[in-house]
């Protein structure tokens, strides 16, 4: 699904932790919802958005209830770093499976750009400011083990308009508004991998990293006492896997090594099986 709405209500209040994510999909039947952003080039040295919440919204349009804030720590992002396929992952968070109807932006006061000038200018918001920037969504579906994607495509281009009344020497804060453009691409993420380890003894911790974005993902699970794991919900890319024991080896047998295996790929709606591992 791509919807393309013009932002004209930029309340700014809460969001953008950009660290990575931990998940446990194979001991909870809860869903698992990624919030993201990228960017379309724009001509500016930097463009910084001050961010603060996202909520999403569980009702019909137009019934003040159901909305809920998702987990985010606010700050500034430049959203020149997320082109040309890198993305800042925004929210990834265990969620109850079910319907969203919208998508909910709010921003501070505190955004900018920096021109090709070298120069400062304050970016200005419409009047509305209150409600936030809202987007609505269409077949937004989540269902249990699987993940569910938002990828908010920011425009800069459009979304940056210079005043036709200003000239050089004016104050900077008149320069431009802030009038976002926001892409929504919705998709649900099912891929998923499995495998064994030897010995079961080791019942090790197994973590699925994905550093081809920024910051990357990371997903993890434990082997159960047959040595078996498995994954699901996980966005297609190339992962390592690394294995960390969690209990020590009997006396007397070698000592349980951390391994890491590179390469693996998972393609969605499909689940990868890799090789057995020993820890031996």
């Amino acid at each position: 699904m791509n919807l393309k709405f013009p932002l004209y209500a930029l309340a700014l209040g809460a969001v953008l932790s950009l660290g990575s994510c931990s998940n446990d999909n194979d001991s909870s039947n809860s869903s698992k919802l990624e919030v993201r952003l990228m960017d379309a080039p724009g001509d500016f040295q930097q463009v910084s958005l001050d961010v603060r919440q996202i909520e999403v919204h569980l009702k019909d349009e137009g019934n003040p209830d159901g909305w809920q804030t998702l987990p985010f720590t606010a700050q500034a992002i430049n959203v020149l770093d997320y082109v040309n396929g890198r993305s800042a992952l925004l929210v990834s968070t265990d969620f109850a499976p079910g319907d969203l109807k919208e998508i909910r932006l709010i921003l501070g006061p505190d955004s900018y750009v920096i021109g090709t000038d070298g120069q400062r200018y304050d970016l200005k918001t419409p009047s509305g400011q209150t409600s936030g920037v809202k987007l609505r969504l269409d077949k937004a579906t989540l269902r249990q083990r699987e993940t569910f994607q938002l990828l908010l495509d920011f425009d800069v281009a459009r979304s940056i308009v210079e005043r036709g009344n200003w000239k050089a020497g004016n104050d900077k804060k008149e320069r431009y508004l802030l009038k976002p453009v926001i892409r929504v691409v919705a998709q649900d993420i099912n891929g998923g991998l499995r495998g064994t380890v030897t010995p079961a003894a080791a019942l090790p911790q197994v973590l699925a990293i994905r550093r081809s974005i920024t910051p990357a993902d990371t997903f993890s699970t434990r082997a159960d006492a047959s040595g078996a794991y498995q994954l699901f919900g996980l966005p297609s890319g190339t992962y390592a896997l690394k294995y960390f024991p969690t209990t020590a080896a009997p006396t007397g047998q070698p000592a349980y090594q951390t391994k890491e295996v590179g390469g693996v790929v998972v393609v969605n709606n499909q689940v990868t099986t890799v090789n057995p591992v020993s820890l031996n």
